[in-house]
């Protein structure tokens, strides 16, 4: 059985709470209120009330915390060395739509140094789902451990990947790079939430997953899942500062290369 740290038995009473809520407001999904936040990008009555359920239960159990939350913003704590990085809703377009994938990602991030992201929960709560990792322990979906799928060929490989919506991000390169990836992949996928499509690949689900244009809070405890999964994280281009650029490839290490490869060669026609 899984031994679960301090921090991470936190994480997930602070998401099981939040998604309580969640799910609550889901199954009254018609009469929930609805703001317009940005293009494509919708904040909802039971967004917030997730984020200020995270926010109490997380600064409750470690006030020293400092906490970076999609919907608040940053709020500095302590010395600022830690902080939880949280996304309450992420899917929230489906969830308004009444389609039932979505979840609550919390991190904790080391500011101090090289130390990165030290754990990492992303809570599904219509399948009451935790995947969950610290870092050099392992990713766990529950109580079992979780590893990357082992396929080494790109044609039995099903991909996932994010739509870019209202100018978020170049429309143009990713058609380009779903045509140059529908070709040689046996599946591809958009479910409209990232950290649920990290958490896929680090359960070997998905052969791989890359987007553009993320949030930190979308990326950082999906990123420690697949890496202590024994997957390879990347930006699209193979750099390194997924969490800065918000651009994500992530696969097992047998495709991750191939991918990376057929993104590269990716010429966008314009019209």
């Amino acid at each position: 059985m899984a031994v679960k740290s301090a921090l991470v038995n936190v994480m997930e009473r602070a998401a099981r709470k939040a998604g309580r809520a969640l799910i609550r407001d889901f199954g009254e999904v018609e009469q929930l209120q609805v703001s317009t936040k940005g293009p494509a990008d919708f904040v909802s009555v039971a967004d917030l009330k997730a984020e200020r359920i995270l926010a109490q239960e997380l600064a409750k159990a470690r006030p020293d915390f400092g906490l970076l939350m999609e919907e608040s913003g940053e709020a500095a704590a302590g010395d600022g060395s830690l902080r939880w990085v949280v996304d309450p809703l992420d899917g929230t377009t489906n969830f308004l739509h009444g389609v039932p994938h979505f979840c609550i990602s919390i991190a904790v991030e080391s500011l101090d140094g090289a130390g990165g992201i030290l754990c990492g929960l992303v809570y599904d709560p219509v399948h009451d789902d935790s995947y969950w990792a610290e870092k050099g322990q392992g990713a766990f979906l529950n109580d079992r451990r979780l590893r990357v799928s082992g396929r080494r060929d790109l044609s039995t490989a099903l991909v996932a990947s994010g739509l870019p919506t209202f100018g978020r991000t170049d429309p143009h390169r990713h058609l380009a790079e779903t045509e140059a990836l529908m070709a040689r992949v046996s599946g591809l996928r958009r479910f409209g939430a990232a950290a649920l499509d990290l958490a896929y690949v680090a359960a070997g689900r998905y052969d791989a997953f890359w987007e553009d244009g993320l949030s930190r809070w979308d990326i950082a405890a999906g990123i420690l899942l697949v890496r202590e999964a024994g997957g390879f994280v990347t930006e699209t281009g193979g750099g390194d500062r997924m969490l800065e650029t918000g651009s994500v490839l992530a696969a097992n290490a047998h495709l991750h290369g191939t991918v990376l490869a057929i993104l590269a060669g990716v010429v966008p026609a314009r019209t």
